[in-house]
């Protein structure tokens, strides 16, 4: 009779050694689920890169201050207002940074899938109109061809306004901003109203013309403060109604931008010149022409700026960009913001 054989001590240790190397490829395999559920927000700005009211955001991404929020926003380039609100629209962004004339149009259709919370740049002075050498005051533009776009128009109105004229005076052209200083220069208009950095190009093109007016000679900028069309942030109002913790992120690192902005001009300017394809220095002289807007009197500030949307509207109105008046306000909500 053959002795019986005892289990060997190594058989149950091989057996533990199988189950925790099953449990480890088991984790190993769910890890990357795990890492997916908790991956940080994707929350992608839409904004251009011609102008530079975008710097504070642009900033904020490139200093990792929305990842700092724990939030994972990338930078899309979509140059056009319209187009930007449209992406918003439709999921592809969750917030943007845009012409106020293209929100108020969105408003007056019933557009419910934002709410506009802040103003955070101004370019005053960066809106004007330049013309040929024969005419040295808006008086003198009465029956000439005056070539201007969206904002501009509004611009445009308004230093007519301030002559006594509006623009059934002048036979008025509506060109693309690309296009104005070439007429210009061929003689094709009398004159241009249009923003930076066309309006220097117009300058130089026409360099014995005349400047006859800015933003900031309108009665309007002197009321409000605030340029024809001055850029409005929106943001998705699905986002603000359901995950209003990561609405607030959103915001503490975009006034976060702006205050870099400010304090930090130069580092700023080395940061984001690559947006533009220009060097450090050109950014930092364009950056000076514009004003940065934190929390500090942000309560008055926007108080302004809703009183004067709601101007503008009215005139989207008179002059038939819009076929209603949106109650602007109605649009607002900044109940996410950081404390002022």
């Amino acid at each position: 009779m053959k002795a019986s054989r005892k289990p060997s001590a190594a058989v149950p240790c091989a057996k533990r050694a199988l189950a925790s190397l099953g449990a480890l490829l088991l984790a190993a395999v769910a890890a990357p689920g795990a890492a997916r559920a908790e991956a940080m927000p994707k929350l992608d700005f839409g904004g251009s890169v011609t102008w530079l009211g975008q710097v504070p955001i642009m900033v904020a991404v490139d200093k990792g201050f929305f990842k700092e929020e724990g939030l994972d926003v990338g930078y899309q380039v979509i140059l056009a207002s319209s187009d930007r609100i449209a992406a918003l629209t439709s999921g592809a962004v969750a917030f943007s940074n845009l012409g106020r004339s293209a929100v108020v149009a969105q408003m007056a259709r019933g557009n419910k899938s934002f709410y506009y919370f802040a103003n955070i740049d101004q370019a005053p002075g960066n809106e004007g109109c330049w013309a040929r050498p024969a005419i040295t005051s808006l008086a003198e533009a009465r029956g000439k061809k005056i070539a201007a776009n969206t904002s501009a128009e509004i611009t445009m109105d308004g230093l007519l306004q301030t002559a006594g004229m509006s623009k059934r005076d002048i036979d008025y052209l509506d060109i693309p901003p690309n296009e104005m200083v070439a007429a210009l220069t061929k003689g094709d208009v009398d004159a241009v109203c249009v923003w930076q950095p066309f309006l220097g190009a117009a300058e130089k093109a026409v360099p014995n013309g005349h400047l006859l007016g800015l933003d900031t000679d309108t009665e309007s900028y002197k009321r409000y403060q605030t340029t024809a069309s001055a850029d409005i942030l929106i943001i998705s109002s699905k986002l603000v109604d359901e995950h209003p913790d990561e609405a607030r992120k959103l915001a503490a690192a975009i006034f976060k931008g702006v205050d870099f902005a400010n304090t930090h001009q130069k580092e700023t300017a080395e940061t984001v010149a690559h947006y533009f394809h220009q060097t450090p220095e050109e950014v930092l002289a364009g950056m000076k022409t514009f004003r940065y807007i934190g929390l500090a009197g942000w309560p008055a500030h926007m108080e302004r700026q809703v009183k004067q949307m709601q101007n503008l509207a009215e005139w989207l109105h008179a002059n038939q960009k819009i076929g209603t008046v949106p109650d602007v306000a109605k649009w607002e909500n900044v109940s996410f913001l950081p404390a002022p």
